[in-house]
């Protein structure tokens, strides 16, 4: 499959052009004109890079690739960002990249993913994450634990809403300043991946339960669903390389 119509299709499967994003959603960086593997992964590092390389891939699909609103301006390389260039140039290797149209997929995406490992079912998409319903109350520990089983984390709860959660929130990644948002669609809990610390007391002031269950592992399952999709579909030669973070 040549390059351009793989990243055509996924351009639009995903709607990137709906997305007003932090970063270059589609082809980052250019590499080889066909496309035989696929090796995918949550985030850019030269140990990803590295086993990508060592596999044969001809290109990378990441969640968060290389290039950032957040980079300097006027632009400069250097450092870990050359290092990471180098690789991919020196090897022929394509990047491509989707952040929040990854997130917001209604079926390929990071949090409706995360509702179908939960067993839960959908209620309410939002912009980005999605509204799910158990089909009986659980207790705030059989919630924590349904999560750590299901998502294979070891998530931090801060449990200050109702005892008994039924409707939840999930969005995936850097979301707990969303939980204004959770307390106005009157969830019993959000899901989110990590916790910035200004947010912890309205959370607390809100009523809500608020579950982190890691932003890395959050995101890990968007890029999987996709890798297998692109497999069925194409033929293609896929794989997901796991680059631990506890963060």
């Amino acid at each position: 499959m040549t390059r351009d119509s793989l990243i055509a299709y996924l351009n639009e499967l995903l709607g990137i052009e709906g997305f007003q994003d932090y970063c270059v959603n589609g082809l980052q960086v250019e590499g080889k004109a066909e496309i035989q593997k696929i090796a995918g992964g949550v985030s850019v590092s030269q140990r990803f890079l590295n086993k990508a390389i060592h596999w044969g891939a001809d290109l990378v699909l990441l969640h968060h690739g290389l290039f950032w609103k957040s980079d300097p301006h006027p632009f400069y390389l250097r450092g870990i960002q050359k290092k990471r260039l180098e690789l991919l140039i020196k090897n022929n290797l394509s990047l491509a990249a989707y952040h929040l149209p990854l997130d917001a997929h209604d079926v390929y995406g990071n949090n409706i993913q995360i509702l179908k490992k939960l067993g839960l079912q959908p209620v309410e998409p939002l912009e980005i994450g999605f509204v799910g319903k158990v089909e009986k109350p659980l207790s705030r520990d059989s919630f924590l634990s349904l999560i750590n089983q299901k998502l294979n984390c070891e998530a931090t709860p801060f449990f200050y809403g109702k005892d008994a959660i039924q409707t939840i929130l999930v969005i995936s990644g850097a979301s707990s300043a969303a939980y204004e948002e959770a307390a106005a669609h009157r969830v019993d809990a959000f899901i989110g991946g990590d916790i910035r610390e200004e947010n912890v007391r309205g959370i607390e002031e809100v009523g809500l339960n608020y579950v982190a269950a890691g932003h890395y592992n959050t995101e890990r399952f968007g890029v999987q669903a996709l890798l297998k999709h692109l497999s069925e579909k194409f033929g293609l030669e896929t794989t997901f390389f796991e680059i631990p973070n506890p963060v």
